[in-house]
Parts: structure tokens; sequence; C-alpha cells
């Protein structure tokens, strides 16, 4: 439950991360290197949205691996920077990719990553479903329509933290169809050997990172952000 400045989810005040000096909780196990071919910089969300949008996929790359090649899809709903992750690792295990957003910088990343995009504002029903679809926009709307999109004991993944305390579900398609919905906190820690195996390979993340912005300028940057945003000092 160590969290940097989410107390309120997490039941651990652990502080904010952008501080001088930063204390890390259980150092000697949560601590671990990166290899020196990997841009920290691309990496900088390794703790959290990374992870995150590593578990939508990486768990379930073997049972992709053993489907035909014309069914190894996955279908990625975005927001943000977590489906953008998801499409990458996707593709990095082999499988077609279609990303779902309205957001044209995350759409152009999402191509540079290796998906097929679409620019439009929910899957369209009549899409062939897949076994592998992620959800990241934290929309009840879209949530249904991925779970629609799953096929019959696919596996839909999503990410999303829904504050308003009520979500309505499709249960009755879930049901007949044998859906597996897998929601909850990711254990980042857990999968990061993982994910530093598949960088070390060449999966490069760095087209999700839509800006570099010096420390000092981190007042007036934080405010203002719309994508992932990394902040470097010397």
């Amino acid at each position: 439950m160590a969290m940097y400045g989410m107390a309120p989810l997490a039941g651990l005040d652990g502080g904010g991360f952008m501080a001088d000096l930063v204390l890390v909780p259980y150092a000697d196990a949560m601590l671990l290197p990166v290899p020196e071919t990997v841009d920290p910089i691309a990496i900088a969300s390794l703790s959290d949205n990374i992870p995150d949008g590593w578990r939508g996929v990486g768990p379930y790359r073997e049972d992709l691996a053993a489907l035909e090649p014309a069914d190894r899809r996955v279908l990625v709903v975005g927001r943000l920077s977590i489906g953008l992750y998801a499409a990458a690792f996707a593709a990095a295990y082999g499988a077609q990719v279609d990303y779902v957003d309205t957001d044209p910088q995350r759409l152009a990343a999402a191509e540079k990553l290796g998906a097929t995009v679409h620019d439009r504002p929910r899957p369209d029903k009549s899409w062939d479903p897949y076994p592998i679809t992620v959800h990241t926009a934290a929309e009840s709307e879209l949530l249904s329509a991925a779970l629609r999109a799953t096929w019959p004991d696919g596996i839909c993944t999503d990410t999303g933290i829904y504050y308003q305390g009520k979500v309505e579900m499709p249960l009755l398609p879930m049901y007949t169809r044998g859906v597996h919905f897998v929601t909850g906190r990711v254990n980042a820690r857990a999968v990061i050997p993982d994910i530093v195996e598949l960088l070390a390979a060449g999966c490069d993340l760095m087209p999700a990172v839509d800006r570099v912005v010096p420390w000092q300028d981190a007042p007036t940057a934080w405010p203002a952000m719309t994508g992932k945003t990394v902040f470097i000092r010397d």
C-alpha cells in the first residue's frame, strides 16, 4: 500500500514525489536496477502507469501466443498514458492492437507504439470480439462497450478508479459468454521484472512521453499537463 500522493486510497501517507528529498518505504525490496540501455525518461512511470498498462496484456501473453495469428487481437480503449502503455506491450508481444481514443496526440503516439488507431468516441458494437480488451478511460459507458467487445471466455481488464461508487455493467451478456473481468490496483513491484525484461529486449516506450520539463519549471507546468509529462533535473 505504498503510493506517493495517494494517502486517501492507500491509508499510508508517503507524501508527494515532487520533492527534493524522498523517503522510499521498504527500499531494500522496492528499489531495483534497470538496464543501462533504457532511457530513464521513457520509464519514469515504471512504478505506476507502466505496470498498470502491462497488467492488461502481459499476464495473458502465453494465451495470446497460443491463438491462431489472426486471432491475436487486443482492443485498448485509451485515455492518458495507461492505454498507450497497454497498446505498446500488446504490440511487443506480437498482437494486432486496435487503439480507440479521441485525442489526436495520443492517437499519434499509439500509432508510433505499433497500434492501429481509431478516432471515434467509443468502440463500434459491430466489431468482431477480441480475446483481450483493456479499458483505461474510467467511463462506465466505454467500459460496457469494452465488455461487449470481449469474446467468450475472453478477459477484460479495467484500470479506472470510479469515485461515483456505482457503475452499471452488462452482467447478463458477460455471464452467458463467460467473460472474465479484472479490476483493482496493480501490484506494481511484482510485475516490474517482467516489464524490465521486455524493455531490455527493445520495447521502446518513449513515444508515450508528451513533454520533458526541467525540474524548476514544475510549479507552472504541472497545472497545464495534458499528456505524459516527465520532470528532469541534473
